[in-house]
């Protein structure tokens, strides 16, 4: 409340009985600055204390109470105004004990050039009266504050305790309204109530409302009120009686629940450390402080390592490396802070170090003084306590789960009212919340970087199609509030220049997701270099994931894993160059889109197939061929199955996107993804583009071999001169050696009919066809041996070599590399 109020709202000094009365009372004269310049007989009787001890140093040493700048500021500010002030203080007699005594201060005035006060004290006695009833003890004694008003509202009667409630003295209050002495208190609503139960009769009680006084005029207090009329003997209301208690305690302990809830609904609403620490701040601010910083150690916000410090880790460091993680202010812009959301800061309130962190209790500052030699190692925020008038502080370090995560810190500037020690348990109870939130942030954090590290190292971080394909993909994770999904995808280079494509989806999210995904992609990998067509490589796969649900089976966690494994589904396709054909099968798995050159959109369907681990029932493969520059897109549901759009509408969408982009594969296949899901969706999603070759007929040839061993001189010279032509002369001579390996060994060991073919794509590939499905086996002879070397030797002179079977029978590759 500001001077010029209470100038304009107070009463007018009593009469010749003014209790400022320095005759009867303890008084003494205090300058401007606090400082003792007189002292009288009865204060030394008072307090035990001659006037040659406390004349000349500071009136404060002789207060038994806290100190509180702002209300002797508002005391003094009122006495300057020409009113004085009186109220209940505790003073220090000279013996420690304290004393409490009714203070009056009066109108400031001058001697010489000294702004001075007059301060007239009395000592707390019982007014006990010869003859005095007990009841009006009881009334004047009580620690209720009680009145007694007419029917004009006016004040008649009024006990001890109400008077030092409103700071007003008595004779100044009788024969006046609440409205005129008491306006911060909310008078004029009191005064409807009181109105209101003159006109009923009903009596009003425990009426709780906020409000200041004359007695404490910068701090706001709450008081519970009750009203009931007064009845004469004839039965008429002749006067209203209110009796008003001071509830602050209950109030503020109240508050203190309240905010306590209130906070664990705004702080900790996400997964995110920054975020958290930010909540902390804003909810702060201006409900408790003008000014909070919420710093939290660098390993906390780390994703390596444990990711903070235990507190039974050891010493720490003087000064711990931390980062500012929430800044707010009641000033916009937070001009107090030195340093900014992000910055390396290892602000400590002094002298305190890194173990204030670990095992220290808050600390509270009631009065920040700038001027104190604790602060000169730090000028900025010297600097920033004077230039913006930071006067009280409370630094509480946040700990949880018996882990040290940093320290918040709250400040006041504006708000006039200095901490207290009530103020440290809201403190303490805010940020004790707010640690857990950080806590569990910080370690989802962890535990979702690890995931998602898991994940991403599993999946290809190259993608080769050879000449066979031009191929493109992009991955797109779930929304991070439902951690990481079991998308995966692949492109599989195969012999004879044939390239495998897959796609893959293991329902569930998190690390055991990722962990599934990465063995079945190991498995399709593995099953594919054995040469299985699709078909066999999805049934071979189903098994696999049988086995793997029968391991988790025996766990604790047995039927959440069982329902991971049993939740995948796959598609395999294979595309061959040479005949551009494409082989297909899937489990459980959405149909490829293919886009002809035309921009006709299809959707080839093979056989549905049951998802992996249901084991029992068959898979069908499905060939089509495919134009030369057809498009080919594998993708996982997550793409096309929104909550807001079907399956089938969102095929359909895909297949209008794909088919009106003529952009490079690359920038189509992101454009896609962006397109078809603008926003975070709880599924991973998964896009594979491959843009169909052929391999020419001037690379292809392919000669039929009689069942003769005088043949393969013949087929060998024709081998040799068609590398030779392919400008690949490096490679006769190993050639020459690996095609007359394998036409030797088809014609002594296998069934007609035999056929030769070279391939020229990446690499230079040999093979040999037989209509014998016996499969070939490599031999290490011995010294004495005449035969048995042939496919030692292919396999000591090709890159890499193998069988696959076909319907008709076997083939024996070899490759080389293209120097």
């Amino acid at each position: 409340m500001d001077s010029a109020r209470e100038a304009s709202d107070a009463p007018a000094p009593a009469g010749p009985r003014d209790l400022l009365d320095a005759s009867t009372d303890a008084a003494a004269i205090v300058s401007a600055d606090g400082v003792v310049i007189g002292w009288t007989r009865g204060a030394e009787a008072l307090l035990g204390r001659p006037a040659a001890e406390v004349v000349g140093k500071s009136a404060a040493e002789l207060v038994a109470m806290d100190r509180d700048p702002a209300r002797v500021a508002g005391v003094a500010e009122r006495c300057r105004t020409g009113m004085g002030w009186s109220g209940l203080i505790a003073v220090r007699h000279h013996d420690g004990r304290p004393v409490d005594v009714d203070l009056r201060v009066s109108a400031s005035f001058r001697i010489g050039d000294d702004e001075c006060f007059l301060l007239s004290a009395r000592g707390q006695s019982r007014q006990w009266t010869l003859g005095q009833s007990v009841l009006d003890g009881f009334l004047t004694r009580s620690p209720v504050g009680m009145a007694v008003m007419d029917l004009q509202l006016r004040y008649v009667w009024l006990n001890d305790t109400l008077e030092r409630f409103g700071g007003v003295p008595r004779e100044q209050r009788i024969g006046r309204r609440l409205s005129d002495l008491l306006p911060g208190l909310q008078a004029d609503a009191l005064e409807k109530l009181m109105c209101k139960v003159l006109k009923t009769g009903a009596p009003v009680t425990d009426h709780e409302y906020l409000g200041w006084s004359w007695a404490d005029p910068h701090r706001r207090h709450a008081y519970s009120t009750s009203f009931f009329p007064l009845v004469g003997d004839d039965g008429s209301v002749t006067g209203i009686c209110y009796m008003v208690q001071d509830v602050t305690e209950r109030w503020a302990v109240r508050q203190l629940l309240s905010l306590v809830n209130e906070a664990g609904t705004r702080v900790g609403t996400t997964l995110d450390v920054m975020r958290t620490a930010q909540e902390l701040a804003d909810f702060a601010v201006p409900r408790f402080a003008d000014f909070v910083i919420v710093d939290l150690l660098e390993p906390v916000l780390s994703t390596e390592g444990h990711g903070a410090w235990l507190t039974d880790a050891g010493p720490a460091p003087a000064r711990p490396v931390m980062r500012r993680a929430g800044l707010a202010s009641v000033r916009e812009g937070c001009p107090e802070a030195v340093a900014r959301i992000g910055d390396r800061v290892d602000f400590l309130p002094p002298p305190h170090d890194a173990s204030l962190l670990i095992d220290g209790e808050p600390i509270l500052i009631p009065v920040l003084d700038a001027s104190d030699d604790l602060w000169t190692a730090e000028p900025e925020r010297t600097a920033s306590i004077r230039a913006f008038g930071l006067h009280s502080l409370i630094s509480v370090p946040m700990r949880a789960r018996n882990t040290a995560l940093g320290l918040a810190t709250f400040v006041r500037s504006l708000n006039p009212v200095s901490f207290r020690s009530d103020d440290v348990l809201l403190a303490r109870e805010l940020v004790a919340r707010a640690a857990l939130c950080v806590d569990n942030a910080r370690r989802y954090t962890r535990e979702h970087t690890a995931a998602v590290t898991l994940q991403r190292s599993l999946l290809p971080h190259a993608l080769a199609g050879g000449t066979a394909l031009e191929v493109a993909s992009s991955y797109l994770p779930a929304d991070p509030t439902d951690g990481v999904g079991g998308d995966w995808f692949d492109v599989i280079p195969l012999s004879g220049a044939r390239v495998g494509l897959v796609v893959g989806d293991v329902v569930g999210h998190g690390i055991a997701a990722a962990a599934t995904m990465g063995r079945l992609r190991t498995a399709v990998q593995t099953l594919a270099d054995m040469e299985m067509p699709p078909d066999e490589l999805l049934a071979h796969l189903d098994d696999l994931v049988l086995r793997l649900s029968a391991e988790r089976t025996d766990g604790p966690a047995a039927q959440q894993s069982a329902t991971a494994f049993l939740g995948a589904t796959c598609l395999y396709a294979v595309y061959d160059p040479v005949t551009r054909r494409c082989t297909m099968a899937r489990a459980g798995h959405p149909p490829p889109v293919v886009v002809a050159p035309d921009g006709q959109v299809s959707f080839p369907e093979p056989p549905a197939g049951p998802p992996l681990g249901l084991g029992g029932m068959a898979f069908e493969a499905t060939e089509i061929e495919l134009a030369e520059n057809s498009l080919i897109g594998l993708y996982t549901d997550g793409l096309v199955e929104t909550a807001d759009r079907d399956i089938e509408q969102g095929m359909s969408r895909l297949g209008e996107v794909l088919a009106r982009s003529d952009a490079d594969l690359a920038t189509l296949c992101t454009s896609t993804v962006r397109q078809l899901v603008p926003v975070p969706q709880p599924d991973d999603i998964a896009l594979l583009l491959a843009r169909t070759h052929a391999l020419g007929a001037d690379r292809v040839v392919s000669w039929e071999v009689p069942v003769d061993p005088a043949a393969v001189a013949d087929v060998r010279a024709r081998a040799t001169r068609q590398v030779q032509a392919w400008g690949l002369g490096d490679l006769a001579m190993t050639s020459e050696l690996i095609v007359s390996e394998l036409v030797t060994n088809a014609i002594r060991y296998a069934t007609p009919p035999i056929r030769l073919r070279l391939l020229l794509d990446a690499r230079l590939t040999c093979e040999v066809s037989d209509a014998s499905s016996t499969a070939p086996r490599l031999r290490h002879a011995r010294i004495m041996d005449e035969g048995g070397r042939g496919l030692f030797l292919v396999a000591q002179l090709a890159h890499r070599w193998g069988a696959r079977y076909t319907a008709d029978g076997k083939i024996i590759w070899a490759e080389q590399e293209i120097p």
